[in-house]
């Protein structure tokens, strides 16, 4: 397969996977786009790039939200995300910090600003959303409507598995950490713009893989029709075909669920 195709894939995957519903991350978007110019929550999920960190701060200074949480313990990212944050970040310790601890440093260095509450325990997509949940009604947080900032690959899984298990009227803003577009540079793929903390190439197409098994609603899927991890998800043909076309290039790269870090009400839900 020409390498011009094999990026055009990767885009397709990375922009289903990726999705943000707000042209920008202001109030007058969220006016325009939703009726209204603040949202109850602003959560961002440390499975992401550091790029996330800087959205949150962005989202911070715009006043989207009238509350911010990071949520993030430990699960199959978080060595990633320690040693980026270690190189950006040289006077701080990495090592055995959760995943929101990471990302409230690095926004207290990099943009002074802090978020109002941090999630530190959960270890995967599933207790990522439920645990939100369980700081939420801890915390008397009315939550109506809520902005969801997860890394690219990983955005569609975590609207899914909020649609589950939050109330049915709940108003779910996707704004992904960031987009990616991968082109070609003579016979190589590369990324077309530089992403802070960005995965390198081959991690972020065996995340993508990864997450279209994951989506399915079928036996093998999450979907209700599988193990149950969150709602049915609608996967274009488009899609599904250029998932195919990767599998014969990077089949061996799609990422296996760690048991590691599967909680014990979802087994295997990384």
């Amino acid at each position: 397969m020409k390498k011009e195709r094999i990026a055009a894939n990767i885009n397709l995957l990375g922009q289903f996977c990726g999705r943000r519903d707000l042209p920008e991350l202001s109030q007058s978007a969220l006016q325009d786009t939703y009726g209204f110019a603040q949202a109850d929550v602003f959560v961002l999920f440390g499975g992401s790039v550091l790029a996330g960190g800087d959205v949150l701060a962005a989202a911070i200074r715009a006043e989207v939200a009238r509350t911010y949480i990071i949520v993030g313990g430990a699960g199959h990212t978080t060595d990633g995300l320690r040693q980026k944050a270690a190189a950006e970040l040289p006077r701080l310790v990495v090592r055995g910090l959760s995943e929101a601890e990471i990302f409230a440093a690095y926004l207290k260095e990099k943009h002074h600003a802090a978020a109002d509450y941090l999630e530190c325990q959960s270890t995967n997509c599933g207790n990522n959303i439920t645990y939100l949940l369980e700081l939420l009604e801890k915390k008397s947080i009315d939550c109506r409507s809520i902005i969801l900032c997860q890394d690219a690959t990983m955005q569609a899984r975590m609207e899914a598995t909020l649609r589950k298990h939050a109330r049915a009227d709940t108003v779910i803003i996707n704004y992904a950490a960031y987009r990616a577009q991968t082109v070609t540079e003579g016979q190589q793929l590369v990324f077309a713009q530089e992403i802070r903390g960005m995965w390198e190439l081959e991690r972020y197409i065996s995340l993508l893989m990864g997450e279209i098994p994951r989506l399915r609603d079928n036996k093998n899927g999450y979907g209700p029709r599988g193990k149950n991890y969150l709602v049915h998800v609608t996967i274009p043909a488009a899609v599904e075909q250029a998932f195919a076309e990767l599998t014969e290039t990077y089949g061996g790269l799609i990422r296996k669920a760690d048991p590691l870090y599967a909680s014990k009400e979802n087994k295997g839900i990384q």
